[in-house]
């Protein structure tokens, strides 16, 4: 018999979760890959996250055991970040707690191979119920945070929930420090953004077999 490690897709499916219609239209449209790969939009904030992924894995959609990644844009934190680069959440953070990411240097490795000469940031993704400027910004950053969002932490500690999975989160930076949004509406104009968004599929493909298929 040979290898199982060889012999195709994993059977658990791997839910992509995304806020924005925009952000599923980019991670829809860019270059496909293997595999049972389902792409959700939860919609925008926290308790939308939250309220989607409870009814997509308590529901008859066969995604009771999948694997979740938070995906779409974020705004960065970090000095010296650009529309463009992307985040590997280590950990996400919010109010109701920290959930640990798996496999970051899988995903970390995976996306260097598909989006090379890209930035690939790496630290605690942490959430916001609002979108998040100024001084702000600075205060999430002295903590420890490269990154905010408002749907990953929801995401991820909703789908531990309904129990235990590989999760992770994977944004690209839309505005930073320098680059700062005005308003969310202008995330239509993250032409760079937009473009990287449609070309992770893949490296998130790899990651779900890496972490799903048998060891030796």
């Amino acid at each position: 018999m040979g290898d199982p490690r060889g012999s195709g897709s994993p059977v658990t499916p791997l839910l992509v979760a995304c806020a924005l219609g925009i952000e599923q239209v980019a991670l829809r449209s860019g270059r496909g890959a293997p595999g049972p790969v389902r792409i959700r939009r939860t919609g925008m904030g926290p308790r939308a996250a939250e309220a989607a992924v409870a009814r997509l894995l308590g529901g008859p959609d066969g995604l009771s055991d999948a694997a979740v990644i938070a995906s779409g844009f974020c705004a960065g934190l970090a000095p010296g970040m650009h529309p463009g680069d992307l985040v590997v959440a280590e950990e996400t953070r919010d109010a109701d707690g920290t959930t640990p990411c798996t496999g970051t240097g899988v995903l970390v490795a995976a996306l260097t191979r598909a989006l090379p000469g890209r930035r690939v940031h790496t630290g605690p993704l942490t959430g916001s119920d609002h979108v998040v400027r100024g001084p702000e910004r600075a205060a999430l950053r002295a903590g420890g945070a490269i990154a905010v969002d408002m749907e990953s932490a929801a995401t991820l500690r909703t789908a531990l929930c309904h129990g235990p999975r590989p999760v992770a989160a994977v944004r690209v930076v839309v505005d930073a420090p320098e680059h700062e949004l005005v308003r969310i509406g202008t995330v239509r104009g993250g032409i760079s953004a937009f473009r990287v968004l449609r070309a992770v599929l893949p490296a998130f493909y790899e990651w779900h077999r890496s972490l799903l298929l048998p060891r030796r």
